[in-house]
């Protein structure tokens, strides 16, 4: 179990920087943002999951960890795309 549970954090520590690599490409910020924020994402739910099991005392904390990590990082998602979008004039129509 302890063989586990490193190699899942190693494993979220390899999408930590997989996901920051784009941020050097000339992509458009959206595109950067993107791929960083789902990689960042799977890596900190990996790291989380490992401690879960290298520390089955703290599954109440770690369990909540990982469903906030889930439900922020998706509303964070849905405002930044809808940030993003231009908005209408105002008489255009």
């Amino acid at each position: 179990m302890n063989l586990l549970s490193l190699l899942l954090i190693a494993l979220g520590l390899v999408f930590w920087f997989w996901g920051s690599w784009p941020l050097l490409g000339s992509d458009s910020y959206l595109s950067k943002l993107h791929s960083l924020s789902v990689a960042d994402n799977l890596g900190s739910a990996l790291i989380l999951v490992g401690l879960l099991l290298k520390l089955p005392r703290e599954w109440p904390l770690l369990t909540m960890a990982l469903l906030m990590l889930v439900i922020w990082n998706t509303i964070l998602g849905y405002v930044l795309a809808a940030c993003s979008q231009p908005r209408p004039r105002r008489g255009s129509q």
